[in-house]
């Protein structure tokens, strides 16, 4: 069976869940490409749709609440590389024992 919401097909249960629910998962989880000054701008409106939502739709707003929290760029770190650690070994000191 088909799953078509509005004339439109959901191939994924990404596709899906954003059909059934009517939200744009891209608002709450964010994209790679977006730069800091996006992503302030991002989540203000993400919070300010998912305040309508629980005001109207508490389901919907639950499940946009968790894509907010699960976000993959959540805790993303600044672009570049980390420097690199290394540690020196050193050889152990073996003492001999008078018996």
């Amino acid at each position: 069976m088909k799953c078509i919401v509005a004339g439109h097909e959901a191939v994924t249960a990404k596709d899906f869940a954003e059909l059934a629910f009517g939200i744009d998962l891209e608002l709450f989880t964010g994209s790679a490409a977006e730069t800091d000054d996006d992503r302030r701008a991002r989540l203000d409106v993400a919070r300010a749709v998912l305040a309508e939502l629980r005001q109207s739709d508490a389901e919907a707003a639950a499940y946009a609440a968790s894509l907010l929290r699960t976000s993959p760029l959540k805790g993303r770190r600044p672009a570049g590389r980390r420097a690199r650690r290394t540690s020196v070994r050193r050889p152990a000191v073996r003492t001999a024992v008078a018996a």
